[in-house]
């Protein structure tokens, strides 16, 4: 897709930090007027934010989207649980995969797909201290290759 096309809002930086990401998929989100408008504004936040199963939908827990500043009726609250939209084959896949051991859904990205806002939930499996150790000098030692690289050029 184009960049005309796609816009994200917000990422959640940390997700890949402290999981490694398995899958990812693209789902769409139940939300009121004041949150979309919110999330034009940029003002929605994943940190500390999952999804998970309840009654055979998807909910995300812990997404915050502040009140809509210019609002004059009344606001929705920042915490509320939001509904997922996804086919019901592709839940149940997802039903299969978590119950994995170890395996969560973590919401990565919100973004713009032409008008409509959707979220990136990727499934993860939890990085202990020595995996991220290991991804932290594998970064260490790319970095000073590539300063190495422009010293010589």
């Amino acid at each position: 897709m184009s960049k005309e096309e796609t816009r994200a809002v917000t990422t959640n930086r940390k997700a890949r930090r402290d999981y490694e990401i398995v899958n990812s998929i693209e789902a769409g989100i139940v939300l009121k007027g004041t949150e979309v408008k919110a999330i034009r504004e940029g003002r929605a936040n994943l940190t500390d934010t999952y999804a998970r199963f309840q009654k055979g939908e998807l909910w995300v827990i812990g997404m915050h989207i502040s009140p809509f500043t210019k609002s004059a009726v009344e606001n929705h609250d920042p915490l509320r649980n939001r509904k997922l939209m996804l086919h019901k084959r592709e839940l149940k896949k997802l039903v299969r995969q978590i119950k994995e051991k170890g395996i969560t859904l973590i919401p990565l990205k919100i973004y713009f797909n032409k008008h409509l806002i959707k979220v990136e939930l990727g499934l993860a499996r939890g990085k202990r201290k020595y995996d991220k150790r290991a991804a932290i000098a594998e970064r260490d030692l790319k970095r000073d290759l590539d300063r190495q690289r422009k010293i010589n050029y």
